[in-house]
């Protein structure tokens, strides 16, 4: 039922006796006319006319001005939040401010990469869009101390997408703007790490309270599960614990998903375009689960509801380190691939424990189950090994009307 108000008194509803029908009367004291209607033996009821708003409290569209100047111009930039292949981020905020938890407040994402750009460390700057992000302590496992800066730009492009600071006039916009990100990096500055670092980081991870991690990162197709044995069984660890990880299905267009993402205990997102189509570089095939914005060129397949544009997509924008020495921070134009869809995933579960739909703790099955079930479905009806369950949609995940199945 909607709230309401009596907002407008000045107009009373009167209702006879043997009618169904009602009237309204004009009156400058509503409350002088309501008594002497009601002494009227003929009339049933004579009220104040109330007003009633609307529950919903509307799509949040921040002021950030994306590449350029004029406040809002963000949605122009980030097809993968507004637009038709987009995840709706703009009603998904809306509901987490309806919940009193804006952008995930609270809520802990790992982010298993090549650090953050969130302080200034030698010549590699800050990134202004994350200077409202809220951080909480990391770990660098590649230099061996507690700040994993980055000196790539992959893990501050990945960071920004889940948490960048959200309506402060620069730049972009962050689907989970509100979390507390947990800057890990198990990834050098080529962007590389091996199997025995990367499972120390999603230990250490999950010892520290990340409820969300997320791998924008895969081994290539020889890789098997019996050749990391010590990332396998650091996954199940944060599973055991709570933790829901998140990783890539790989980049290869491969019609099987790359590991870590392949493992049962790993949530693997794909990656799609802007026209709504599978990309050309997402690997596919059993234990996909996922797909989210990744950018670049369309799959060649003849999908129903792949609005395919004639040329390529955009791919993802994103504050991040750019020039030859990664000395600036910019929006380049350059980011496609399942390591782009992966944040996506993560911010939406982030969004999903903050709103509270699923309860104070949810599970990570719970978790995983909820953005499968609120997923757009794409391509063949249900699930199939290039969609999976279907593209995300933060905003349907979110939505307290969208029954938890």
């Amino acid at each position: 039922m909607l709230p309401a108000s009596a907002s407008s008194a000045a107009t009373v509803v009167v209702g006879y006796k043997g009618s169904t029908a009602f009237h309204t009367v004009r009156t400058t004291n509503a409350v002088a006319t309501i008594a002497r209607l009601k002494r009227s033996a003929r009339v049933r009821y004579a009220v104040p006319n109330v007003v009633a708003h609307a529950t919903s409290t509307g799509a949040y569209l921040p002021d950030d001005p994306g590449r350029g100047v004029k406040p809002g111009r963000w949605a122009a930039v980030q097809w993968n939040f507004t637009g038709p292949a987009g995840v709706d981020a703009p009603d998904a905020w809306a509901h987490l401010i309806a919940a009193g938890r804006p952008g995930a407040k609270g809520v802990k994402v790992a982010v298993l990469d090549t650090g953050v750009a969130y302080r200034r460390f030698g010549r590699t700057p800050a990134s202004p869009d994350l200077a409202g992000t809220r951080f909480v302590a990391g770990h660098d496992f590649i230099g061996h101390d507690d700040y994993a800066n980055d000196r790539n730009g992959h893990g501050t492009h990945v960071t920004s997408t889940i948490a960048e600071t959200t309506n402060n006039g620069i730049g972009l916009t962050g689907l989970a703007y509100g979390a507390s990100i947990m800057p890990v990096k198990v990834l050098d500055d080529l962007g590389e790490g091996d199997a025995p670092v990367i499972a120390q980081g999603v230990r250490w991870a999950a010892d520290h309270g990340a409820k969300i991690i997320n791998m924008s990162l895969e081994f290539d197709s020889t890789v098997t599960r019996d050749v990391i044995p010590e990332l396998i069984d650091a996954i199940a660890y944060a599973r055991a614990k709570g933790v829901l990880v998140v990783a890539a299905s790989g980049n290869e267009g491969d019609p099987a998903v790359a590991y870590p993402a392949r493992n049962d205990n790993v949530l693997s997102v794909g990656g799609t375009t802007e026209h709504g189509c599978l990309a050309d570089y997402s690997n596919t095939g059993h234990g996909l689960d996922l797909v989210a914005p990744g950018g670049g060129d369309d799959a060649e397949l003849t999908d129903p509801g792949c609005a395919y544009g004639g040329k390529p997509g955009r791919n993802i924008a994103q504050m991040t380190l750019i020039g030859v020495h990664k000395d600036k921070i910019g929006i380049p134009h350059s980011y496609e691939g399942t390591s782009m869809a992966v944040p996506h995933v993560s911010a939406t579960a982030a969004l999903i424990v903050a709103s509270g739909i699923l309860g104070a703790d949810p599970s990570a099955a719970a978790i995983e189950h909820r953005l499968e079930a609120t997923a757009r479905d794409l391509g063949p009806r249900g699930y199939d090994k290039s969609y999976g369950w279907g593209l995300i949609n933060a905003a349907a995940a979110t939505d307290p009307a969208v029954p938890v199945t």
